[in-house]
């Protein structure tokens, strides 16, 4: 199991752009800097009032499905987290094995505050189990939303760890794709067509192969016994396939929709999602409110 730590400077949740941006306001003078951060505050808050609305939505009417029964496509599974087999992933912060953490690392400054160094985050899968299968969750490009939250001091740093642990409630709504399946896309004379394309294209490897009578070309007797081993090989992998035990995986799913891992029933999730709604949609009106006050004042200076 491979896992890839990253250092996330830009792992900044838009409330806290949000928030900064008015700070930012508030400390400057009238001017340019007022109508960009205005600006700033009409599109993340229109954005974050949209998107907040369509996850909610999604959350309360995507119907649970179970992993043996589940579609191919967009689901909403629910289960109990469990580590694949093999080395187990460790916590960065106390070597404890958990399923997924993300940890946020602060100094203390000169003045007593806290300021962001890094964050790191695993992308290891992990498995979800519902009694009637198990699932890979993928959990690279997800909204992890984890209430287990863990405090250490280290000195002049401080980490915050949130993690999810072997027996968590997991809720995952994304892709569900069901590996090793059998496919209607299975074409045995196009997969033996592109396997003879590509021998062609090495033409010194089929010549010795398949020139048995060594006068530099293929002729048709050669040609068919060339299709024949095409066809043997393709039948043999073909058979490995169909063959191999079915995997399910839960991933990031495309068209910009929705990828949410979480530790939290979906009765909380989505009203989360409606309190984030009410945030960004205060935010938005505020710097409608504010940008109509700024240019009222620009008004009057003139």
């Amino acid at each position: 199991m491979l896992t890839r730590l990253r250092r996330d400077t830009a792992n900044v949740t838009l409330p806290t752009l949000q928030l900064v941006t008015v700070a930012a306001i508030v400390k400057t003078h009238p001017g340019w800097g007022w109508v960009v951060g205005f600006g700033f505050l009409m599109t993340t808050g229109l954005y974050g009032w949209l998107r907040s609305i369509k996850a909610g939505r999604l959350i309360t009417d995507t119907p649970t499905s179970r992993v043996a029964s589940a579609a191919q496509g967009y689901v909403e599974l629910r289960g109990r987290g469990r580590p694949l087999d093999g080395t187990p992933l460790l916590s960065p912060v106390n070597g404890l094995p958990v399923l997924w953490y993300r940890v946020r690392t602060e100094r203390k400054q000169s003045d007593g505050k806290w300021r962001h160094v890094a964050t790191d985050e695993s992308d290891a899968s992990f498995l979800l189990d519902d009694g009637s299968g198990v699932c890979a969750v993928d959990p690279e490009g997800a909204d992890m939303m984890v209430s287990r939250r863990e405090v250490f001091r280290q000195g002049e740093l401080r980490h915050t760890q949130w993690c999810l642990i072997a027996q968590d409630r997991v809720y995952v709504i994304g892709d569900f794709a069901t590996l090793g399946s059998i496919s209607p896309e299975l074409d045995t004379a196009r997969q033996i067509r592109e396997l003879l394309d590509y021998w062609k294209s090495d033409r010194k490897d089929l010549l010795a192969r398949f020139d048995l009578d060594g006068d530099g070309e293929i002729d048709l007797r050669e040609w068919e016994l060339a299709r024949s081993q095409a066809r043997r090989e393709v039948m043999k992998l073909r058979h490995e396939v169909l063959s191999a035990p079915e995997a399910h995986v839960v991933r990031k799913p495309g068209a910009n929709r929705l990828y949410l891992i979480s530790d939290l029933d979906p009765d909380g999730l989505a009203n989360r999602y409606r309190l984030w709604s009410a945030f960004h949609l205060a935010v938005f009106l505020g710097a409608i409110a504010a940008a109509a006050w700024f240019h009222g004042i620009g008004g009057l200076l003139r």
